[in-house]
């Protein structure tokens, strides 16, 4: 039993590093230029590891970019009808907030996928991230009809949820440069969430 667990954490141990090191290759270098050479050798692990827990790159990337994901949502994972939806939308820019401005290449790397047509996630998002946003909307459309919140259409606050936290990490150049700086600070940080939180949630008829 104890050999079993422990061949579990080792297995489970191998994963995370693997997809870790697979995460800066692909930043890197690209789906391209990313080989499973290199990622192996960023993880310090034999390439036939890699081939082992995920076969293909192919496999491996689709791997990174829905692990991203499910970190990103992570902040509605409990949502219910008896929520509270101040609560609620008030951690998940929070959490979306501090994924933005502590990985920002992460949203690059989904953001260079979408804008490729999304060739690798089609299947993914036509599936898996579309029941997860019918899920959530259904939600906050329990929410609108208990009179929690004044918004009609749910998935336009989803949209407006990921489109201004995920600025921050897709067009960091272009922030950087508008407020002058080569990095984010916590302080940059608190200044969106001060702005954010407030204005989301008085557009949500919550004060």
């Amino acid at each position: 039993m104890n050999t079993h667990r422990s061949q579990q954490q080792i297995r489970e141990q191998n994963q995370q590093q693997i997809l870790a090191a697979a995460e800066h290759e692909f930043i890197k270098q690209g789906y391209k230029g990313a080989t499973m050479q290199g990622i192996a050798d960023r993880a310090g692990l034999p390439k036939a590891n890699v081939h082992y827990y995920f076969k293909s790159k192919k496999n491996l990337y689709r791997s990174v970019l829905t692990t991203i994901i499910d970190e990103w949502n992570e902040g509605l994972v409990n949502m219910t009808a008896d929520s509270d939806p101040k609560v609620v939308i008030t951690q998940f820019i929070h959490v979306k907030l501090e994924q933005a401005f502590t990985h920002p290449n992460r949203h690059k790397l989904f953001a260079l996928e979408v804008i490729n047509g999304a060739p690798h996630l089609q299947d993914f998002m036509a599936t898996t991230m579309k029941a997860w946003a019918a899920d959530k909307v259904e939600v906050m459309q329990a929410w609108h009809r208990q009179g929690k919140i004044s918004i009609a259409d749910p998935l336009q606050l989803l949209f407006l949820l990921w489109a201004s936290t995920q600025r921050y990490a897709e067009f960091e150049t272009e922030i950087l440069g508008l407020i002058d700086k080569k990095a984010y600070d916590e302080q940059d940080k608190q200044r969106a969430l001060d702005f954010l939180v407030p204005f989301i949630l008085r557009g949500c008829g919550l004060e």
